[in-house]
Parts: C-alpha cells; sequence; structure tokens
C-alpha cells in the first residue's frame, strides 16, 4: 500500500527549515509514496516565493499548495507560472495566474491529483464555489490520476467538513488547513475518504498561530496595530498521514506530529 503525509500550513523559517530537516529520513521512515504540504506561510509567516518553493521541492516535497495568503510575497504573480510542483487556489479567478493543480507521478506510475479550494466563509478573496469547483476539476482530470488530495483553505469547520462528505468516495483526502491549529477528527468516511478538518501548522507552537506572543496580545488588548514577527521555540510538523488502499480509496489515516 501507499503512503501520502499532508503536512499543514507552513509558518516562516523555523517551520520550512524542520520540514527540509526532517523530509528525507520521514520517507524513509514512513515508506512514503507522496509528500503534499500548504506553503502560504512560508515565506516570513505570509505567501511564498520562487526560491522557497524551490527549497521545499529539492528536500522532497511532490506538491505545495497555497491559501489566501497566495499573493502577499511581491512578485510572486510573475513567478508562480514557471515553479513546478506548486498549485494555487482552484476557485480563484481564472485570469490569475498559476497551475490549479499538480498531478504527481510516484516511481511505479501510480499519479495523484492535488488541488486546493478556498472556502467562502469569512474568507478574504474573491472565490468560485468550493464545491463546484471540486465536482468540475475531479469530472475534467477523470483518467489522469489514481489518488485525489482535495484540500479545503477554510475558517469555517462547518464549510470543511461539508465538503468531506460532498467528496467522500470521490477522493483519497480530504484535508482542511488555514486555523493553524490540528484538529482530532481524522477518520476514514463510510465512502473511502480520508478527512481532518486541519491539519495544523509545520512551525513554531511556543505563540500564537506562530507568531509571538507579545504583539498579538497588545492587539487584542488595544487594538492597535503591530507587526506579528514570526516565534521561534517549540517547532513542530503537523499533519495527516494516509495509508492508501484500492480504487483510488484510503485505507487508514492519522494525525501526524513530530516535534524538533
Amino acid at each position: 500500500m501507499k503512503q501520502l503525509l499532508f503536512l499543514g500550513d507552513i509558518v516562516g523559517a523555523p517551520g520550512r527549515n524542520l520540514v527540509r530537516e526532517k523530509i528525507a529520513a520521514l520517507r524513509e521512515e514512513l515508506g512514503l509514496t507522496w509528500v503534499v504540504a500548504n506553503g502560504e506561510n512560508s515565506a516570513g509567516g505570509s505567501g511564498i516565493n520562487r526560491s522557497i518553493a524551490c527549497e521545499l521541492a529539492d528536500a522532497g516535497v511532490d506538491a505545495i499548495t497555497l491559501g489566501d495568503h497566495v499573493w502577499d510575497q511581491r512578485g510572486f504573480d510573475h513567478e508562480i507560472a514557471a515553479i513546478p510542483k506548486i498549485c494555487r487556489p482552484a476557485n480563484l479567478p481564472p485570469q490569475c495566474p498559476g497551475a490549479t493543480y499538480v498531478i504527481s507521478e510516484a516511481a511505479d506510475g501510480a499519479r495523484l491529483l492535488v488541488f486546493t479550494v478556498l472556502g467562502r466563509q469569512f474568507m478574504g478573496p474573491k472565490a468560485d464555489c468550493p464545491f463546484a469547483t471540486s465536482d468540475r476539476l475531479l469530472k475534467e482530470l477523470a483518467g489522469q490520476y489514481d489518488y485525489a488530495l482535495v484540500e479545503i483553505h477554510a475558517e469555517a469547520t462547518s464549510e470543511k467538513i461539508a465538503l468531506g462528505w460532498y467528496l467522500d468516495g470521490r477522493a483519497a483526502l480530504v484535508v482542511g488547513t488555514h486555523t493553524h491549529v490540528a484538529t482530532a477528527d481524522v477518520a476514514v468516511l463510510p465512502g473511502g475518504t480520508a478527512y481532518q478538518s486541519d491539519a495544523g501548522m509545520c512551525g513554531p507552537h511556543h505563540g500564537v498561530l506562530g507568531r509571538e506572543i507579545a504583539p498579538v496580545l497588545g492587539r487584542f488588548l488595544d487594538g492597535m496595530p503591530r507587526r506579528f514577527p514570526v516565534a521561534e521555540a517549540d517547532v513542530r510538523l503537523n499533519g495527516c498521514l494516509v495509508t492508501l488502499g484500492e480504487n483510488g480509496r484510503a485505507a487508514a489515516a492519522t494525525r501526524f506530529e513530530l516535534r524538533a
């Protein structure tokens, strides 16, 4: 059976450094066929750039997904189209640059389709319906993949859970990102789709969602704007580990965590 590791939002240098340091050993230890990671916070906590995307790919990440911070780094909109193994949210307006999905082929020829959809509840960027977009891509690309990983980058847990049930039996994994807090609801749904509401984050957990504590507290207390530097302590990898079975479905799934 094949093993798929999905890693939640990579936050800043602490997160990406730990991914880079551990990924080769994890691939060997867990017998990983694919590693997929959300990289949208990997550049200083907001966005990503070409250099970091290439660094993650060189370290052994097979596909890099993004979210609502996709355009935070200046000039990335001009870089994304030339970067392999990376996709921006599929339900952004079609005129946005960049690929809307990645298909990663394993050594034995097995193909993993990866794409992200943004939620529409309490989220900023204009996005089409995540349910309709997922439908369209799965149908349009039928025959080009053996397994599908659908990431929903969203604030509302209800929206994530609803998409999991909607795609049950059609995807190997539906996994949520964006909140940076790992949830305890990993399961394989009745139709064979692995599900987790949020994979958590790869980054410093001694902080507030990967940022230093004091400025975040200050903002809550007085409402004044502040910079939120990336924290440094208690760096962990969070994600979801899925055993892939027959007919494009999941056989087992578990929450993944590794401390530095």
